[in-house]
This record gives C-alpha cells, structure tokens and sequence, in this order.
C-alpha cells in the first residue's frame, strides 16, 4: 500500500467548511477538537447514503463535494427483436474518471468488479469497468435472465478512481442489486454510501467507515451539530 503523503489533502471547500463546523461543534460540547481539524494526515471522506436507482432515472455521486458529479450509476433499457434487455451501469462523469474492472474477452464489454468488503482499491486494480447486471427477457415468455457480477448482489463495492487537481484518488461506492427475472419492474438497485480518499495515490478499503481517519459527511447538512453533548457523534 502506498505510504500516505504529507503534503496537505486537496479538500473541497465545502467538505472543508463542515469539518470546521465538526471542530468548532466538538469544542462547544466540551469534548475537544477533533482529529477531523487535521486533514494534512490524509482522511477518508465518508458519505452515508439512501438512494434507489431506478429505470430513467440515474444516480449522480460527487465523491469530493465539490459540486462536480464524478459517476453516474444508471439503468436503461432497449428492445431487439423482440427480446427486451435491463441493464445497471456505472459511467464516469467528467474526463479521467475510471471504475474499476476488465474488458471481456468474449463479448468486449467493460465489466465492473462487484468487490468485497475491506478489498483494497488501489493502482493494483485494472479501471475498465461499467456494466453492473442485466436482465434479458424475450417477448411472450413468463420469464427471462438475470445476469452480471451484480447480479442480486448485496453490499458489493464499486471500486472507483478520479482526479483531484490532476492527482489520482480511490475511492467506493455500495450498493445492493435486484433482478426481478418475471415482473415487469426488472432491475433496481440501492445505493448506500460512498467514500474517497483524500491523499493523492493512496490505497481505500472498500467499505471502510469507521476509525479516527474516517469523515462521516451526512448528506443532510449540519442541522445536528447544533446537538452538542447530546448528539452522536461519527468519526
């Protein structure tokens, strides 16, 4: 793994602001200035979330916040001679987005790992991926196929790599896929968080959330820093 820099991480200034206001939170309640006031150590950003991805309507992660979406995780849909196909994606956003996994042999399509919890992403990784998981169905029939290493997957890792100021970072995304194979709903899918790294170059555990270098960033805003001692408190 590579060893973390020292120079100061590239945060966005939004993530910036709300580690300021944890700090300054923190202080109020009388526990103390928070690790999270350090960010030249490197940290990983943590992001919970609960959003459903469903056909025609696509996903958006802005891994750093910094109002720049980063990835898509779409579903679409098409029709060839009468055979009816679903399929989740994963696209990048912006130029030098990657996601991690290989071109097949056979049929030449980007085919996205479905990692495991604490597989490390890094430079050891091949970043061809996109296609998640399909469901072909043929006009007439009572039921079709589900395929793809997301297959009814469940808290599976995207594994994910983005530029910050023209450096390289890892990051991750969970998400659980459903393929109906007999109704007409076909494939949705959930995700459930997200994270990166903030020093350039540096490995991330997929699904890691927890530890003193870990940021949980609520997507809700800040309204429960205003707790103070009462309020739970996530590193």
């Amino acid at each position: 793994m590579p060893r973390a820099s020292k120079k100061p991480a590239d945060l966005s200034e939004s993530i910036r602001h709300q580690l300021n206001m944890y700090a300054l939170a923190a202080s109020a309640a009388g526990v103390g200035t928070l690790a999270l006031s350090q960010p030249a150590e490197g940290r990983i950003v943590y992001t919970p979330a609960h959003r459903h991805i469903v056909l025609n309507h696509p996903v958006s992660l802005d891994l750093n916040h910094d109002g720049v979406a980063d990835f898509t995780i779409s579903i679409g849909q098409s029709t060839y001679y009468k055979v009816s196909n679903m399929w989740l994606w994963a696209r990048s956003a912006a130029r030098g987005d990657q996601v991690a996994g290989f071109i097949s042999s056979a049929s030449g399509a980007q085919i996205a790992y479905a990692l495991f919890y604490r597989e490390q992403i890094n430079s050891g990784l091949s970043f061809s991926g996109g296609f998640m998981a399909a469901r072909s169905r043929q006009k007439g029939h009572r039921s079709g196929a589900c395929f793809g290493y997301w297959n009814n997957a469940t808290k599976r890792y995207l594994g994910l790599r983005f530029p910050i100021k023209g450096q390289t970072h890892y990051g991750w995304a969970r998400l659980n896929e459903s393929c109906d194979r007999k109704g007409k709903v076909g494939i949705t899918a959930l995700l459930t968080g997200y994270a990166y790294e903030t020093v350039p170059n540096k490995a991330i555990a997929a699904g890691k959330t927890e530890g003193p270098n870990v940021v949980t960033i609520q997507s809700a805003g800040l309204d429960r820093l205003a707790q103070g001692s009462t309020g739970r408190w996530k590193r």
